[in-house]
């Protein structure tokens, strides 16, 4: 499990004079507080897919969910490395954040349905999941869950300053 506080750098190649790296604290309450989510996963024939989702911050990772059937469950089933990308879609204003990955897959029911709250804390009754047989079920259909702890994160700030952070998670496991 990657640790909470990542090594944070300042890329003063992309960087404007004077600028200063983001705070992974500012990242996190950006992360908390997005609505929309782009995520990239890979097909089997190597193309990329990208494709607009919610997501929720929790416990230090992202989660999102996705019908079994649908283009992004089967390529993370291939290959689970994946991108989640969020922000502001203007140039000179805002902040962007990318959080690259491994998405797992979340069955045991107490987390999902802490997660389900969470789903529903955040977007409304129209995000009402219940949880059974390891999935969130909606209507008549159902979706698996998925994590993605940060590996690497980048800060994106528009604007001068402009600026580019990158966040550097530590396995636990490799310090061993």
């Amino acid at each position: 499990m990657p640790s909470k506080e990542p090594r944070t750098e300042l890329d003063a190649r992309y960087s404007s004079a004077g600028a200063v790296a983001t705070s992974w604290s500012d990242a996190v309450r950006q992360l908390k507080a997005a609505e929309l989510f782009w995520i990239s996963t890979v097909r089997p024939d190597g193309r990329p897919h990208v494709t607009p989702l919610p997501a929720v911050w929790l416990d230090g990772a992202l989660y999102f969910c996705t019908g079994p059937q649908e283009r992004k469950a089967r390529n993370l089933a291939a290959n689970p490395e994946t991108v989640l990308t969020t922000g502001v879609n203007l140039w000179d204003k805002g902040h962007d954040l990318v959080v690259e990955g491994a998405a797992v897959r979340i069955t045991d029911e107490d987390r999902l349905r802490r997660l389900a709250v969470a789903w529903e804390d955040k977007y409304g009754s129209f995000w009402h999941y219940e949880v059974r047989d390891g999935c969130f079920h909606h209507g008549p259909g159902h979706a698996y869950v998925f994590e993605v702890a940060p590996r690497t994160a980048f800060g994106f700030g528009k604007g001068e300053p402009f600026s580019q952070t990158r966040w550097r998670f530590t396995d636990t496991r490799e310090e061993a």
